[in-house]
């Protein structure tokens, strides 16, 4: 099971060897299926609906997904998308997962949150840039 903090999804990955769901049952964050290469979990997933939204992505859409621990802080995490719909070929891209030095908070909107604020900055920006250029 991987759990996304953000917004408390959970994924549940098999790894009895069970076949994918049927092609007509589609998930929000698909059908993962997974099994172990050596030290690296391999996930399979598809059977996305056609709303998911990975970079334009429709039902098509085939991702396969690699995790391997490399030391005691770090998880290597690669991944490969297919959709041919949306891409003319496969891509692949890799980047490390860091364990955070410190305590692990909820994620959650709070009184301290910049985002409106900037937004208002911006839009007060807008209205004194068309004022002055009313004075012209």
């Amino acid at each position: 099971m991987i759990l996304m903090e953000m917004m408390h999804d959970v994924r549940i990955i098999p790894l009895d060897g069970r076949p994918h769901l049927p092609s007509d049952v589609r998930l929000w964050m698909g059908d993962s299926r997974g099994h172990w290469e050596g030290d690296t979990l391999v996930v399979d997933t598809t059977n996305f609906t056609d709303k998911t939204g990975i970079q334009g992505s429709d039902e098509n859409l085939h991702v396969i997904e690699r995790f391997t621990r490399v030391d005691a802080n770090t998880i290597l995490y690669n991944f490969t998308i297919e959709d041919p719909t949306t891409f003319v070929r496969p891509w692949t891209a890799e980047l490390p997962f860091v364990a955070a030095p410190g305590p692990i908070y909820e994620y959650a909107c709070h009184e301290g949150n910049q985002a409106l604020r900037n937004i208002l900055l911006g839009a007060r920006a807008e209205e004194k840039q068309a004022e002055d250029a009313g004075k012209k």
